[in-house]
């Protein structure tokens, strides 16, 4: 098959062929119809985020299963799967209590040094790493029976692909970790994938004024698309001041969807008292946080990461498609564009322009 190939870092990738194995077992062999482009993937390219060179990356994808491995219980041949890192064992305590995304085990159910490997090169044989047990930027992939969950063949490939990650991310963080409340205000800061399904996770939630906070225009005009009642420019001088302002004290609700300390701090700053500021983005590893302590004893402000929208995607996955097929969850709107497995880099390029919303390879 061929994939597309992280080398070396910082770097681009690399389309060439490579060798799958067959399914083993509790696996599940997949012919990948979408996957989407998600700054998580160019945090790796860039050095920001560990990964095992050579790899394959691609995590938010939508594909078919093409065969079962010994034991598999929750998949059948030919179910449209939707995939999604965030694998989980059933045993360790988090997903005992509940918290299947912050699985303790997830690491060992996929294959790692010292087992046979799940891709090679066919040139010479050399194994070639998977990104979070998935590697979806190629035709094929192998991965865990709890890597993916079954939803509708009515939702397109490349829309239902973005339910893995952006949008499971996005909304996920606003009824799963947030939990807002029906007539609150609610700011986020970064309009990006994440950023608008988190806006229109709000929406959904019943938030009566939804803050879109971003540097580039042409995504606070998308913010109003998926929901935003207000949008403010950064660039134009103090978006905590503005939201303050605007608001009357602050939000009920901040959301920070970039990734950058500086930006979690004006979360921070964007609450009323008593409030907790949510941090969606991925920071660089070996990034700090510095935080007003004093401010928030007394004012009893807080934060709190939130993962992958701290979900159980095997409900919440098949949830969110049924919102998209009723016409109440907006995905058509995701897709700036369609590319082949080829334009990969040329995709990710346009990415750190800050313009497009996301990127979509269509195999």
């Amino acid at each position: 098959m061929r994939a597309a190939v992280l080398e070396s870092v910082p770097g681009d990738l690399v389309i060439d062929e490579l060798a799958i194995d067959n399914p083993g077992p509790r696996e599940i062999l997949l012919r990948t119809e979408a996957c989407g482009l998600c700054h998580s993937d160019l945090h790796v390219m860039l050095g920001d985020l560990p990964g095992q060179v050579p790899c394959v990356l691609g995590h938010e994808a939508c594909g078919v299963v093409e065969a079962i491995g010994s034991d598999v219980t929750t998949h059948a041949v030919g179910d449209r799967v939707v995939t999604c890192l965030n694998t989980f064992c059933s045993n360790c305590r988090e997903c005992r209590s509940g918290r299947s995304w912050l699985c303790t085990e997830r690491r060992n159910l996929n294959r790692g040094p010292g087992t046979a490997p799940a891709l090679t090169r066919t040139s010479d044989g050399a194994r070639v790493n998977q990104m979070a047990g998935l590697s979806a930027f190629a035709e094929m992939m192998l991965v865990h029976e709890h890597s993916a969950v079954k939803v509708s063949a009515d939702v397109p490939a490349d829309k239902a692909a973005l339910l893995g990650c952006a949008v499971i991310t996005g909304v996920g963080s606003v009824f799963n970790a947030a939990k807002v409340k029906a007539g609150s205000t609610v700011a986020v800061i970064g309009a990006g994938g994440i950023g608008c399904n988190i806006i229109q996770g709000a929406k959904l939630a019943g938030a009566e004024r939804v803050i879109a906070v971003d540097l580039h225009p042409e995504k606070l005009e998308l913010a109003k698309t998926f929901g935003a009642t207000d949008v403010v420019n950064a660039s134009d001088g103090d978006a905590v001041g503005d939201v303050v302002e605007m608001t009357k004290g602050g939000v009920d609700y901040s959301f920070e969807a970039i990734g950058l300390a500086p930006t979690v701090q004006q979360a921070i700053g964007m609450l009323r008292v008593g409030q907790t500021a949510y941090m969606v983005g991925v920071p660089p590893v070996g990034r700090g946080l510095e935080i007003p302590a004093g401010m928030m004893v007394l004012t009893g402000r807080g934060v709190q990461g939130v993962f992958m929208g701290s979900n159980h995607f095997p409900t919440d996955i098949p949830m969110l498609a049924n919102l998209y097929l009723d016409g109440r969850l907006k995905l058509d709107e995701l897709v700036d564009e369609q590319i082949t497995l080829d334009q990969v880099n040329e995709g990710y390029e346009r990415m750190k322009t800050g313009t497009a919303a996301r990127s979509v390879i269509m195999f």
